[in-house]
């Protein structure tokens, strides 16, 4: 009797473990999360570096376009810097979850990883767009908030198609950013420990519990 319930146990796992892999992306790396982590702490220190020296950096904006109204190259900078690190994370995600994705023999590009792109784009892209409009308005103080808070909206809303922990994650970005609104000034420290420091320690938690296992 005991035999039986154990063999249909292990066969609703099975199951429950299949149907987990059609429809949720499981190919993401810890180690895409360290990386991440690691060069939005790079980009900070390049900027930070920027905001002491930036007056040797001024570049007369205008000559690239008349209709550019950044104050000075330091935002350009940062603008630069900003881009390069999101343009570094997203390779380097993309190239961590082939590689696992083949070793589970998961498809790279399949619904649920196609689902799992287009829940994460849209906050972000709102977020963007919303961080940019604050830029050019010139609210910097409200920039790293609100990218804390629409990252951290855009992981909630992606773990439905993921690993389900990625959602701790985002509630924490989003308690940084809400915090970050009421404790003003420190906006740089507390972009740097939510998309650098968290990000290092939820690819060391990813790894240990995910990779290191496979």
């Amino acid at each position: 009797m005991d035999i039986n319930v154990n063999k249909h146990l292990e066969s609703l796992t099975e199951i429950r473990s299949l149907m987990e892999k059609s429809s949720k992306f499981i190919s993401l790396s810890g180690l895409s999360g360290i990386f991440a982590g690691g060069y939005a702490l790079l980009g900070a220190a390049a900027a930070f570096w920027a905001n002491i020296h930036y007056n040797q950096l001024r570049i007369p904006i205008k000559e690239f376009s008349p209709e550019f109204s950044l104050q000075n190259s330091f935002l350009l900078f940062c603008l630069i810097d900003a881009l390069l690190i999101l343009l570094l994370s997203i390779v380097t995600a993309f190239i961590f979850s082939k590689q696992k994705a083949a070793k589970t023999q998961q498809s790279i590009w399949d619904k649920s990883a196609q689902r799992l792109a287009i829940n994460l784009a849209i906050p972000l892209a709102t977020g963007g767009v919303f961080a940019i409009y604050l830029l050019l308005d010139g609210n910097y103080k409200l920039i790293a908030p609100s990218m804390l808070i629409f990252y951290g909206l855009a992981l909630f809303n992606a773990s439905k198609y993921t690993i389900g922990d990625i959602r701790y994650l985002g509630l924490t970005e989003i308690a940084l950013g809400l915090i970050n609104l009421f404790v003003t000034g420190y906006g740089f420290w507390f972009w740097c420990f939510g998309f650098g420091v968290m990000h290092i320690i939820y690819g060391l938690v990813m790894y240990r519990k995910y990779d290191s296992a496979a």
